[in-house]
């Protein structure tokens, strides 16, 4: 049903008046919304019924025929005949017959194939074009291996006998808790030098996660792609769960045993773009490049090498949404990070300043992208009242995080990219005693009224080779030789206090949720660098060195002990929880930063030598307080320079009077 919200009233444009001079776009947008939606209820039901094209395409069983139905959608293609070792990769033999509508069939009863087509037999589709003849995966299959000997995948039927046991079906992150999210990669999460797999993950890694105390893990590169190398982000089968990690019952595994420890997962959704391989993907898949995707350059990225889909055509629309609903029914995800937003918002794909509201709208926004993922946050919250989706969006559009019927595009949270590029920045370009607190403050406090943001104090994308991880930015080549806890070093102590003070700060002010990429808890001090040509195909730096926090003489326990002190702290006090921040004291000549969050002072001292007995600072309000948590703590490589046991009052002018330690933070209490 057509929702009633009239357009004039819609709550965005109410909030923030800077947008009236694009008040027409962004109503035209929600009613583009609500038309297409509309159209979808009229011509299927629902929007989930719309979303279930994975249960028409591909492989379904036929319970009533006692057969599989094998369909695609190939309006240009001339011919298809289904192949695999079940016909010795006959050509010919097994004929699909077009039912209209651009669409093909053929089924296989148990009587005639049940021992022929069997659980992990291999096939692919032949199509025959104005290309010619040409052997697919299929485009919904749910299951891809590589090839013996082979670069190349094919698809394999994929029926386990037994039905997989969840028995997880209430779960969900609970509604009072902001999502504390460690991002992860499943083939570079062991220590050997080799790919991980979705048990090695639960053995070895999801333990680590529930002591840190994080609740969400962010899943990437789960969608199949076939080079290792693209971090999972060339995706070509958008169905079939990676098989290089293992088979789909064991990611089932890993999301079922994560439930259990009360941690979500979501996952990192490629719809922004996928892989041209012939091969492997959909790309001239009934032998046209419009199938699927723009023709000519519309269809081409730019930057990443990819095709991009037209999500203007209804068929389009249904296999991606389709795509959104399988994972999380199927999987049991609890939501998603949405893939290169930026790039689908607009046309020139993110190659703008962003530097007025006039660059969020106008000839360079792509309408029709955006009511796909109006769809897809409607679809998923639809399906899951409790899943999260994360935008990856850098371009700051105004309502990317509210609801669409206030005018939004629908997301629960955007991430905050502009706070580790401008770690790294300041890292890069300034010395320490030029830093500006102002400036620091500013980064963190710039986001969207009204929106939720994930803060980050640096990205997977920094750690990529040619890049260099935070803590190698701060202690290079010194991590090598002086981490040991008897070494001496003044570049791992200045290391070591800003490491810490980087990821408070971000995490206490620079958002309402917080995410760390594996490994960067504990200081990982090296780049991720996958299998390739010019490394000789090593996967020394494909995976995350574990033992470096486990070993008890070195730093990086210090570190990870931190950064599980500094989780316990956000979750006790539910700091991320409540969205207003209260600037106490900005001292540049000090470098001292000091605001109230919930119950919470954090104070930052970044100075690299003025510790600064009885300074004082208005707290507004006369009272007493205590040290509730300090980065100097010696469990977290510090210096132990305080009395946690000690009380502070502030005076009768609100005044309250610490001994304030520099490179640390120090957090106090009203009590």
């Amino acid at each position: 049903m057509k929702t009633n919200t009239k357009n004039s009233d819609l709550r965005l444009l109410k909030d923030d008046p800077w947008l009236e001079p694009h008040a027409e776009e962004i109503e035209n947008r929600f009613q583009r919304f609500q038309a297409r939606k509309e159209e979808i209820e009229n011509s299927y039901g629902s929007l989930k019924e719309f979303a279930s094209a994975h249960k028409f395409y591909g492989f379904n069983y036929d319970e009533k025929l006692k057969g599989w139905y094998y369909r695609e959608w190939a309006p240009n293609a001339h011919a298809l005949y289904l192949i695999g070792d079940f016909n010795n990769w006959d050509r010919t033999s097994h004929p699909l017959k077009s039912i209209g509508d651009g669409n093909w069939e053929i089924f296989l009863s148990d009587a005639g194939y049940q021992e022929r087509l069997t659980h992990e037999s291999k096939l692919k589709v032949h199509v025959v074009s104005d290309m010619g003849g040409m052997d697919r995966i299929p485009s919904y299959i749910r299951r891809v291996v590589q090839e013996q000997d082979s670069p190349n995948f094919t698809g394999q039927f994929w029926n386990p006998e037994k039905e997989f046991d969840w028995s997880d079906d209430k779960f969900s992150l609970p509604t009072d808790q902001q999502p504390l999210i460690y991002e992860a990669h499943v083939g570079m999460a062991q220590e050997t030098e080799s790919v991980g797999t979705y048990s090695e993950f639960v053995e070895n890694v999801l333990p680590r996660i529930k002591k840190l105390g994080y609740n969400t893990i962010q899943l990437m590169a789960v969608q199949e792609h076939p080079y290792y190398g693209s971090f999972g982000y060339h995706v070509s089968n958008f169905f079939a769960p990676t098989s290089r990690f293992g088979t789909p019952e064991e990611l089932k595994e890993l999301i079922k045993s994560a439930h259990k420890e009360g941690i979500a997962v979501i996952m990192d959704i490629v719809h922004s773009h996928a892989v041209k391989n012939l091969n492997e993907g959909l790309n001239f898949f009934d032998g046209t490049e419009y199938q699927y995707f723009h023709s000519g350059g519309k269809g081409e990225h730019p930057d990443w090498d990819s095709k991009l889909f037209d999500y203007a055509k209804p068929e389009v629309s249904r296999f991606l949404l389709s795509n959104v609903r399988y994972w999380l029914e199927e999987f049991h995800f609890d939501g998603f990070r949405f893939d290169g937003v930026t790039s689908m918002l607009y046309h020139h794909h993110g190659h703008a300043g962003f530097n007025s509201y006039d660059d969020y709208f106008g000839m360079g926004t792509d309408v029709d992208a955006i009511t796909y993922i109006q769809l897809a946050n409607e679809l998923t919250h639809e399906v899951s009242p409790t899943a999260l989706t994360i935008a990856e969006d850098v371009s700051g559009m105004p309502g990317l995080c509210r609801p669409v019927d206030e005018g939004g595009v629908g997301f629960d949270f955007r991430l905050g990219m502009g706070i580790p590029d401008f770690w790294i920045k300041i890292l890069e370009e300034q010395r320490d005693e030029d830093w500006n607190m102002w400036d620091f403050w500013n980064v963190m406090i710039n986001r969207r009224w009204n929106e939720k943001s994930v803060a980050y104090a640096e990205s997977h994308d920094q750690a990529l080779v040619g890049d260099k991880t935070l803590a190698f930015w701060l202690m290079d080549k010194e991590m090598y030789w002086s981490m040991n806890d008897e070494s001496e070093s003044p570049i791992i102590d200045r290391g070591i206090a800003l490491h810490k003070m980087i990821r408070m700060l971000t995490a206490s002010a620079g958002g309402d949720a917080y995410l760390t990429f594996m490994g960067n808890e504990f200081g990982h001090p090296e780049w991720v660098d996958f299998p390739r040509e010019g490394n000789g195909w090593s996967y020394k730096h494909a995976r995350r060195q574990w033992s470096l926090a486990d070993k008890g003489f070195l730093r990086y326990k210090d570190l990870n002990n931190f950064d599980q002190g500094m989780i316990e702290l956000l979750k006790e006090y539910n700091v991320l929880s409540d969205s207003s921040i209260e600037l106490l004291n900005v001292d540049n000549d000090n470098k001292t930063l000091i605001f109230k969050r919930g119950e919470l002072v954090f104070v930052f001292n970044f100075h690299y030598q003025n510790s600064i007995p009885d300074y004082k600072f208005h707290v507004n309000s006369e009272a007493k307080f205590k040290i509730v948590f300090t980065s100097d703590e010696k469990a977290f490589g510090g210096f132990d320079r305080l009395d946690r046991d000690a009380e502070f009052f502030s005076d009768k002018d609100q005044k309250l009077s610490i001994y304030n330690i520099n490179r640390a933070v120090v957090v106090y209490k009203e009590v």
